[in-house]
């Protein structure tokens, strides 16, 4: 027997597929995905489901049918489907045969989807037949498409069917391409809420240590029951051994949820953990307390894509048992998680601190991240030794690197050296957001790099500003901007108004910009904020209905002060 060298030794394989047959073989009858199919004849709620074992046959089916159809190892290929039994199929489908799926939110907007899917350079393109038509209609992928499968009814855009190509990849046996822990597994846009959606590149070797962490952090077990209200984030689920309870809810408006809808899948299935937007926690949160609703079978909520109020927190514990906790994990799209922290910890013991300008604490580094704050520049920084570290409470900017930590965007050289940078072989990711470690290793949040206001002498950063302000109960959420005042750039605060708690005092715009002065008053950084707006409703990004659209609310403040 020949034995190769150490150098020559075979990659070992890493397909993130490689979980769900292990899952299907340790619970083949435990159930993977259950989706909500409206109402039985006697009233009660109807549901379809997978099995573990049904979702791995199925996926397998599907990935040899794919294969089969002339998509191939490494093809991106755009997948357009909304979350459904298929999503789930056609998505470990993908893994598992190699092919790269390309996911892109269909919130975006006509301009912003042609432009990534411009970008993306998909050779294939799977969709549902709305997807289809639009494609058509709005030429998307026109110069790179080759091959078109429909989910549901193909109209006259030609290509092939799903169930035509799962007739195709009937047989037996599984399917699982030997892929690598650095190949491209997927390539998944962010939302583009502070700027241009961009194609994150994600492998295999991402994708498994993303599950690792998500797993030992939050100590989540095989058996659980997840209702998970980000698509994307009930991916994880196969792999960690969870079962799927697909919410009946409009995935691209979590904020609009009917809270009754979301509690009946909780009563309905037992329902252990809940990942939600802060915005969905909100309106559920509001509604829970008012109508003395209660979760008594969840034990875990995670949080994520902006801060969640300490209110929001609060309301969602009268919903839970005792010892149900919330987790807010701090990252994005190219690498979570970076950090985080537990409800009780806000409540107890940072909250005061936010409340009085000290940012949001986004809690402690999670192992093996390595978490490091660096002088702000909008300049690129290529090597770490460009780079000057920033002390214990001091401002800069969040970097990390890690094994989740993404190494480019596709498509958009430019915008990767911006946000990357190499140190000792490793890549670091710059966050975009600024912040500060404390004197106990916590991390604190101050807004996104591009949001802060530089004045003449100080700048202010969004979120030490707005948590000030969003203590009154008048004040739902507020935007820091900075508008030109006379030639001066000056900081101008804008308010959307909480009507719901200020219903019994209906505070006229007048007397709550004179509460907001006093405020400002007390804090040396928000003293000299003296101009305030009230905006009707802020703009948010279309993912989680959280992060507010400040460069809009910009434009929009500097007509009204101009």
């Amino acid at each position: 027997m020949t034995i190769l060298p150490p150098d020559s030794q075979p990659a070992p394989v890493c397909n993130i597929a490689s979980c769900l047959p292990q899952m299907a073989r340790l619970q083949p009858d435990a159930l993977a995905v259950v989706f909500p199919n409206g109402k039985e004849s006697n009233g009660k709620r109807a549901y379809t489901h997978l099995t573990y074992q049904q979702l791995d046959e199925r996926s397998d089916v599907i990935a040899r049918g794919l294969l089969l159809s002339g998509l191939h190892r490494g093809m991106r290929t755009v997948l357009m489907v909304k979350p459904s039994l298929e999503f789930f199929a056609l998505t470990f489908a993908l893994f598992k045969a190699g092919i790269v799926p390309v996911m892109i939110d269909p919130g975006l907007g006509v301009k912003q989807l042609k432009t990534c899917l411009r970008e993306a350079e998909p050779e294939a393109f799977i969709g549902i037949p709305t997807a289809h038509a639009a494609r058509v209609l709005l030429g998307w992928g026109r110069g790179t498409l080759r091959h078109l499968v429909t989910v549901g009814t193909r109209w006259c855009w030609g290509g092939t069917t799903l169930e035509k190509v799962a007739a195709l990849g009937q047989g037996a046996g599984s399917q699982l391409e030997h892929t690598q822990g650095d190949e491209t597994a997927a390539v998944l846009f962010t939302s583009g809420s502070t700027g241009i959606a961009k194609g994150v590149v994600y492998t295999h070797g991402h994708f498994m240590a993303q599950v690792d962490l998500i797993r030992d952090t939050y100590g989540i077990r095989p058996g659980e029951i997840d209702l998970p209200t980000f698509p994307l984030f009930a991916l994880f689920d196969p792999a960690l051994g969870m079962t799927t309870i697909v919410p009946d809810m409009d995935f691209t408006r979590p904020a609009k949820v009917d809270p009754e809808k979301i509690r009946a899948a909780i009563e309905d299935w037992g329902v252990t953990n809940v990942f939600a937007s802060p915005a969905l926690l909100s309106t559920v949160g509001r509604h829970g307390v008012k109508h003395g609703v209660k979760w008594p079978t969840v034990k875990r909520i995670l949080t994520a894509g902006a801060p969640v109020q300490a209110s929001t927190l609060e309301r969602m514990h009268q919903m839970l048992n005792p010892e149900a906790e919330i987790h807010t994990p701090y990252g994005a799209t190219e690498v979570l998680p970076v950090t985080s922290i537990s409800s009780r910890d806000i409540l107890q013991e940072t909250r005061e601190l936010t409340d009085r300008g000290a940012g949001v604490c986004v809690g402690r580094v999670v192992a093996p991240n390595d978490v490091r704050i660096i002088e702000i520049t909008d300049a690129p920084l290529t090597e770490w030794s460009q780079v000057r570290e920033m002390p214990v409470g001091e401002v800069g900017e969040i970097t990390v690197s890690g094994p989740t930590v993404t190494a480019s965007y596709y498509g958009r050289p430019e915008a990767t050296r911006l946000a990357k940078i190499q140190r000792n072989g490793q890549t670091v990711h710059r966050m975009g957001d600024v912040g500060y470690f404390d004197s106990e290793g916590r991390l604190w949040f101050c807004g996104r790099k591009s949001h802060r206001v530089e004045l003449s002498d100080i700048t202010l950063f969004s979120a030490p500003v707005e948590e000030i302000f969003n203590t009154h109960v008048a004040v739902f959420r507020s935007a820091l901007v900075g508008a030109i005042i006379g030639g001066v750039r000056v900081p101008v605060l804008l308010i959307e108004r909480d009507h719901e708690n200020d219903a019994d005092h209906k505070l006229p715009d007048r007397d709550l910009f004179e509460a907001m002065k006093a405020m400002g008053a007390g804090f040396a950084h928000t003293r000299g904020i003296t101009h305030f707006l009230v905006h009707p409703g802020f703009p948010v990004d279309i993912r989680h209905n959280a992060k507010i659209g400040r460069e809009k609310l910009t434009v929009w403040a500097q007509g009204k002060v101009s």
